[in-house]
């Protein structure tokens, strides 16, 4: 079985309060990309252990913490699953508030339920992946989202504004660990929901639709906020930093002519 393991971006991030259980209760809309992508190749394997095979980007992270692995204990631990070969051939830039490695997460655990024949609904699937991580449960789903709480209580956000539009993903080399974004952050809840806020037109989004990460982020990382700028001076309607960075998006005209080199990785689809 092989399946594309999309990443996504954030439209908005809104930090609302920290909770008494250490995490954030957060308002966001998550935009899958389907054009930037991990390929996961699952196989069944005779006896009970997993073997994880990876190409690609190279990623400094033991087999037993990727959450491939983690996606397939999980399953084992609940539903008794059998061997399995997980190759994961890496193109999502990591450590750039993409969700790649949720992403592989999420379709690790759908492609496995269907691999064993789990008969797992949306709902029982949403729930496994929410042990897995905040972000995860959205690439279940994989369309617009509005993504409450610590991300995982999800509502059906559609933005025609966005339809047919170019997207433009930077990621420098830059790292910002989760860690390092949410230390810097001061939470607050806005007077308008981020849902209203997007109800707006495009044009309007650069005043009012925000990622409470990208202040602390830029002052720390000052070319972070440079290549936010450079979008906007290529002609973006609309630029922020994805979740906790580094990497930075603009939505641009679908006809437009963006004359700038960024010396980095860079990703344009149409949306």
């Amino acid at each position: 079985m092989e399946l594309k393991a999309n990443c996504k971006i954030n439209i908005g991030l809104d930090i609302l309060r920290r909770r008494d259980d250490g995490f954030h209760d957060i308002e966001t809309v998550m935009i899958p990309v389907a054009g930037l992508a991990d390929t996961l190749t699952l196989e069944p394997l005779p006896g009970s252990e997993p073997r994880l095979l990876q190409t690609g980007i190279a990623v400094d992270c033991p087999p037993e913490k990727n959450l491939c692995m983690k996606a397939f204990r999980l399953l084992q631990q609940e539903y008794g699953i059998g061997g399995a070969q997980i190759t994961l051939h890496k193109q999502t830039p990591f450590g750039a508030g993409l969700g790649g490695g949720s992403s592989d997460a999420a379709f690790t655990l759908w492609g496995l339920a269907e691999l064993f024949a789990l008969g797992l609904e949306g709902p029982a699937l949403e729930r496994l992946a929410a042990r897995l991580g905040s972000d995860t449960p959205f690439f279940l789903r994989n369309s617009p989202t509005l993504c409450c709480g610590r991300g995982e209580i999800m509502t059906p956000y559609p933005l025609p504004a966005l339809r047919g539009k170019l997207l433009v993903v930077v990621k420098p080399e830059t790292a910002v660990s989760t860690a390092e974004a949410y230390a810097g952050v001061t939470p607050h809840r806005p007077d308008t929901p981020l849902a209203e806020r997007l109800r707006r037109p495009l044009a309007e989004w650069k005043t009012c639709v925000r990622n409470d990460f990208e202040p602390h982020i830029f002052a720390a990382h000052p070319e972070l906020a440079r290549i936010k700028e450079r979008l906007y001076d290529a002609g973006a309607l609309y630029a922020s930093m994805s979740g906790s960075g580094s990497s930075l998006f603009g939505i641009f005209e679908p006809d437009a002519a963006i004359d700038c080199d960024f010396g980095c990785f860079v990703h344009r689809q149409s949306l």
